[in-house]
């Protein structure tokens, strides 16, 4: 099927929230970003956001690097998807190196250019993401808080990270269970999670909160193009990688176009199981790249035939 073929399939033209768009009988479909590190890297980004609009997907956002790193390049051109494409972006939010003030007025920039929708996240600590979490002084210091500033300074649909594989500065899925609700219960009306290769382990979350809340999860998926980038991103995010897939991408071994067919085969599996066991739609984390998850929702094209 072609990407003309996909066009629009994933309703996104639909006007409403996103909790709305999750709530519709067909899956939604997003996408993820991430803030390039120079010119030639936003060229590549807009390409990708170009070949991935026709698609209509229900929401599109851009990360905030590690720490915090890229943040006036994350917000500049979450504004500009605002402004340039009929898309619903959704800005990412963190705590990090951040006053309340601060958070404020990041917000009323939001606001001005008409973002609506933000994914509030306590984010990483400064320089050594698998560090120790220190709260700035003024700043907030967990995530439930930053979504309930957000809900006091109006105006915003606010949606939160989920971890089915435990956050790494957790005990147990338990406690991270209880952290949702907390979120749940300061605002949050929709939640994402990190990227999926276990879909046991989402659907666990994802049930172990739905008997306590009414909160929409999306998994995150990311259909693998290359092996030391996964594992970087696996070790950053503290997400483990099953074995099952690892010995599958260590199959193929250095054939770059074998890594990548298998990378979108795991992903097309992963959601197609993930989809028929009620999840409300898909969070391709694109890597700014557009073919692989392309190739992927082609994949699963009758899912919105």
């Amino acid at each position: 099927m072609t990407t003309q073929a996909l066009t629009g399939i994933a309703g996104g033209t639909s006007r409403g929230t996103i909790p709305q768009r999750l709530a519709a009988p067909r899956p939604s479909v997003s996408f993820e970003f991430m803030p390039p590190k120079d010119d030639a890297g936003e060229a590549v980004l807009w390409e990708a956001i170009e070949r991935l609009e026709p698609f209509a997907p229900d929401f599109v956002s851009v990360t905030y690097g590690a720490g915090g790193s890229s943040q006036d390049r994350t917000l500049r051109i979450t504004e500009e998807i605002g402004r340039r494409t009929s898309l619903t972006a959704m800005a990412h939010l963190t705590c990090v190196s951040q006053t309340t003030d601060d958070l404020r007025t990041v917000l009323a920039g939001y606001r001005d250019a008409g973002i609506d929708h933000v994914l509030a996240l306590r984010g990483d600590p400064p320089g050594d993401p698998g560090g120790e979490w220190v709260a700035h002084p003024g700043g907030l210091d967990h995530a439930d808080e930053l979504v309930a500033l957000i809900r006091d300074v109006g105006g915003f649909e606010v949606g939160v990270a989920a971890f089915p594989d435990v956050h790494p500065s957790s005990a147990s899925l338990e406690e991270d269970i209880e952290t949702l609700v907390r979120k749940a219960d300061a605002g949050a009306t929709f939640a994402v999670t990190q990227m999926v290769f276990d879909a046991d382990s989402y659907l666990r979350l994802r049930d172990a909160v739905a008997a306590r809340r009414d909160l929409p999860i999306t998994p995150g998926v990311m259909p693998v193009t290359s092996v030391k980038m996964i594992q970087r991103m696996a070790l950053l995010m503290g997400t483990p990688l099953p074995e099952r897939v690892v010995s599958r991408l260590e199959a193929v071994g250095d054939d770059s176009a074998a890594v990548r067919a298998v990378g979108v085969e795991i992903a097309t599996e992963l959601s197609e199981r993930m989809l028929a066991e009620g999840a409300p739609g898909l969070h391709i984390i694109t890597m700014n790249r557009s073919t692989a998850s392309l190739e992927v929702l082609e994949n699963l094209s009758h899912v919105w035939a």
